[in-house]
């Protein structure tokens, strides 16, 4: 037999699996279920590099294990195919999305499948598939024609909302959202409405609606972003300009579940963190809504949030969003000229970067003022760019003595600071926002406590009709639509200007082609330029196209039944996998996709489709793979590159090189440096005494543009998938973020081989034994089997990486070759290195293919107990010397043995000891 060759296993077991669809899985069993799930990636056409599988090789070792212990596994995996970047490569070069994103799954799968993961194939996805995305559509339709009732605290179907307008019209609704968009009418009226009127009234109630909204618009991509997609006033793709806009956007109503999205939190096992932050971003507060009138127009009024009611007499002006829909008519002439410009330059910083930035203080005065409701003073009226016209109602009563954003503005404005608490302290310089101590300054709450200041100030304004006590929410509806074509058609049309959807037996929606990928010369949606595109073949589409969070909002649920073509799945077998049991993915998808699929999930419930209350019952947050990257110093305005020690006498410019062109002592290869890009072809170098350029270096994220890339074929052609996937898990602990080094590959790739060596000494022919046991073999190999099912299951894998290597060794020095050993030391490997455990397993006699469908070895804890201890002896504490007695030794004997030892008339200094003190198992102590 040949020695331990990677290159021929793996590709042997990959096609073996493939062949006989090792892990498909069944979606009815004896067994009981346990649902895996990565979170699935976007096909780029860079492909994977050894970052990415981290995550995956995690959750593929907790499948394979569970497998061995007997469950019935779900691992799919799938492709959210819908996307920016793939659109963009359209327009440049006119190829059609759907080719990029095949061409580039097909290399995903061929890397994925490379690295042995235990996918059922069977069951792929992607979100771009018209089989798919068709289900998506009727997710959305299904919102659409759904209404929040806040009486039964449960979506119901728009029918229900119609039967309350038929019977008492809108009187007595209580319905999720904004109650100002809503007008009132009785059922008479109802009845004398046209259709479109009565779709008009019903629009505002429904989950789905189209509303004004202000968004992120690039003008260069012709299409809105999200906030992630926005980077200090810059596409994050492409570096061009994003304004605030406002514009049509079909939105849903994530509000309606915010309640019910943070009690979940409490009942599933994620990271506090992650759960923290969902938290933060729907922000549950308890305050009060005050209307602040208008000075020279009463009828009108301001309407502020807050939840420091308590304050308001030191309330010395106001501040709205520079967005905000009253912020022109406020604005007088003689200011009009700064409001525009002031709002002109707020058009260009995202909300991200106007909340992040809490050291500059910027604002405008509008002219106009507006009266307190309480205490009847003129308070100005201001507009600054930290109020978000989407948070809350764009505007904000500033108490400068208890905000100290406010007060920055005060002070930066010479703005009134009244102190409005006795226990406020050094507000000349700061605010106290403190609810201690009592009013002053206050008008009709003087003297009472924050609770009682509170009570009395809302009765006051629900009795005048001026304000209410009101529970409000940080988290806004989700924004719905994105102008651009590589996404899922909103299956919605327009007659006469009112949006219907499109009928369900219609579905799906699919793509029409287009010319070009880019917006209309008029501006429209890439969707404008669709030819003879017509519902009916007369109705206008709608010509935005889904963001791409909707399809990767359900996709769990789909791959339980992937190819039903009847539902988006089976009842059967949504009931038999239920939720998914442990999910990995990252962190960064905290208040996106995770907060999303949860409220689709939510929604799904409530129509009675699925059974569960979370879709994600355990999540954990791999960490990052961190790349080491290498820099050349380029002298300024010269091809001169300086070595790394010699850089500080010049002034130079680091640029980073391809770290395939380095050794691992980063040392350049210049001739391959020159070669690698045209211009630097005739780079001069300025090199060690011994020739040497010698690159500085930096740990930082892994990225194409960093050129710090690893990329796991070459790695797999050198090494094998199985050393790849060890080396990934033996880095460090899971979650944390961790630093890539090739050279440590070769210390797992010769742990392999002295495993192979167990089987094949001297990488001879296999000779394996039927022999007995020693103790000392079963003692190194229970060991093993507690550490590798404990640290799994606590998902803890670098650590038995280690435990696996302290083991082999153990079994090398006893010249361990035994079936009773190795069998079920291949068995617990076999999670972490697939493809030789098939070998080994094969060879051991058993069924081609079949380690998966094997039993997880007992552990015994009679293997470890020891026949001897090792006792440290101490002399008033101090250790002076070791003695080994039997392990059930009784302590008088232990006693009697350390008296009459050499140990003791050594270190006893001839005197009677006071008391020896015997702990057993593990010390004696004598007090002398």
């Amino acid at each position: 037999m040949p020695a331990y060759r990677p290159e021929e296993i793996e590709k042997k077991w990959q096609a073996h699996w493939k062949e006989h669809n090792t892990f498909k899985a069944d979606n009815q069993s004896d067994k009981p279920k346990y649902y895996v799930l990565d979170m699935f990636p976007y096909p780029s056409g860079a492909g994977l590099h050894v970052g990415h599988p981290l995550g995956y090789i995690a959750s593929d070792i907790v499948t394979r294990f569970k497998r061995l212990q007997g469950f019935n596994v779900l691992h799919p995996m799938g492709f959210d195919s819908f996307g920016l970047p793939a659109e963009q490569y359209a327009i440049q070069t006119g190829q059609h999305p759907e080719k990029t994103t095949r061409e580039n799954i097909a290399r995903y799968i061929e890397q994925l499948s490379s690295l042995g993961f235990s996918y059922d194939w069977s069951r792929e996805v992607r979100t771009s598939d018209p089989s798919y995305y068709k289900w998506t559509q009727w997710i959305f339709l299904k919102l659409f024609n759904a209404w929040y009732n806040l009486d039964t605290d449960r979506a119901e179907p728009i029918k229900t909302l119609l039967d309350k307008f038929e019977q008492n019209g809108s009187a007595g609704i209580r319905a999720a959202g904004d109650e100002e968009d809503r007008h009132e009418f009785s059922a008479g009226q109802w009845q004398m409405m046209s259709e479109k009127q009565r779709l008009a009234a019903v629009h505002p109630y429904r989950l789905a609606y189209q509303s004004d909204t202000y968004v992120n618009w690039c003008p260069a991509l012709g299409t809105v972003l999200s906030n992630d997609e926005v980077k200090d006033g810059l596409s994050e793709r492409g570096g061009y300009p994003v304004e605030r806009r406002l514009m049509p956007q079909w939105n849903l109503r994530i509000t309606a579940y915010a309640d019910r999205l943070l009690q979940g939190l409490d009942t599933i096992d994620w990271p506090d963190a992650v759960k923290e932050m969902q938290r933060n971003w729907i922000g549950r507060s308890v305050g009060a809504e005050v209307i602040f009138p208008l000075q020279n127009d009463p009828n009108q009024s301001i309407k502020v949030y807050t939840t420091r009611v308590d304050t308001i007499y030191g309330a010395t002006f106001m501040v709205l969003a520079p967005e905000h829909e009253l912020a022109a008519q406020l604005t007088t002439p003689e200011q009009r000229e700064a409001v525009e410009a002031y709002v002109t330059q707020s058009k260009h910083r995202s909300e991200r970067d106007r909340m992040a930035d809490t050291k500059t203080v910027s604002g405008v005065f509008t002219g106009s003022y507006a009266l307190n409701p309480v205490s009847g003073e003129p308070v100005p009226v201001w507009l600054a760019d930290y109020v978000l016209a989407g948070y809350g109602t764009g505007a904000v009563m500033a108490v400068p003595s208890g905000d100290q954003r406010d007060y920055l503005f005060a002070k930066h404005f010479d703005l009134p600071i009244i102190q409005v608490t006795d226990a406020q302290k050094d507000i000349e310089h700061q605010a106290d926002p403190t609810k201690e101590g009592r009013y002053i300054n206050s008008g009709i709450i003087n003297g009472l406590t924050y609770k009682e200041a509170t009570d009395k100030l809302i009765s006051w304004l629900e009795e005048h009709n001026l304000g209410k006590g009101k529970v409000n929410f940080r988290l806004r509806d989700a924004i719905f639509g994105r102008q651009r074509y590589w996404g899922e058609p909103i299956p919605i049309y327009y007659k006469d200007g009112t949006a219907y959807g499109v009928a369900e037996a219609d579905l799906p929606l699919v793509l029409p082609e287009i010319d070009e990928y880019k917006p209309t010369e008029t501006g429209e949606p890439p969707l404008g330029r669709a030819k003879d595109w017509k519902y009916k073949g007369q109705y206008d589409y709608e010509l935005s196209t889904m963001p791409g969070w909707a399809g990767s909002s359900w996709y769990y649920l789909r791959y339980m039944d992937p190819h039903n073509n009847e539902r988006f799945v089976g009842q059967e077998a949504e009931q038999y996998w239920g939720n998914v049991d442990l999910y990995m993915g990252g962190a960064e998808h905290a208040t996106g996709h995770l907060l999303y699929s949860r409220f689709w999930y939510l929604f799904l419930k409530d129509l009675g489709i699925v059974s569960g209350n979370e879709p994600f019952q355990k999540l954990i947050n791999q960490g990052m793979i961190l790349g080491r990257s290498n820099f050349v110093y380029r002298i300024n305005g010269t091809n001169e590159f300086v070595t790394l020690s010699k850089k500080n006498q010049h002034e130079t410019t680091a640029l980073h090189a391809d770290v395939s062109l380095v050794d691992s002592n980063d040392v350049l290869d210049v001739e391959a440096f020159r070669k690698w890009r045209e211009d630097y072809a005739d780079a001069v170098f300025i090199t060690e005494e011994d020739g040497r350029y010698v690159c500085g270096w930096e740990v930082e994220k892994m990225s194409k543009s960093k050129h710090n890339v690893v990329n796991p074929d070459d790695l797999i052609e050198r090494y094998g998938a199985d050393a790849l996937r060890m080396y990934e898990m033996f880095l460090g602990p899971l979650e944390q973020f961790k630093p890539w080094n090739t050279s440590g590959m070769s210390g797992v790739s010769n742990f392999l081989k002295k495993l192979w060596r167990l089987f094949h000494p001297e990488d001879g022919a296999f000779a394996v034994t039927d022999e007995a046991p020693t103790a000392a073999e079963l003692k190194a190999l229970h060991k093993a089997i507690r550490k590798a099912q404990e640290d799994i299951e606590r998902f803890s894998f670098n650590t038995s990486v280690s435990t696996f290597m302290i083991c082999v060794n153990e079994l090398t020095a006893l010249s361990t070759h035994k079936r009773a050993i190795l069998e079920p030391l291949t068995i617990i490997l076999s999670p972490y290195a697939p493809h030789l455990a098939e070998e080994l397993w094969q060879e051991l006699g058993h069924e081609a293919g079949s380690i998966s469908t094997a039993q997880f070895p007992a552990f015994e804890e009679k293997y470890l107990a020891e026949d001897t201890v090792e006792y440290p002896i101490a002399f008033n504490g101090k250790m002076r010397g070791k003695m080994t007695f039997a392990a059930s030794a009784p302590a008088s004997d232990i006693e009697q043995e350390v008296l009459a030892s050499e140990v003791f008339e050594k270190f006893g200094e001839g005197k009677t000891p006071k008391k020896v003190i015997v702990v057993p198992g593990r010390m004696v102590n004598v007090v002398l």
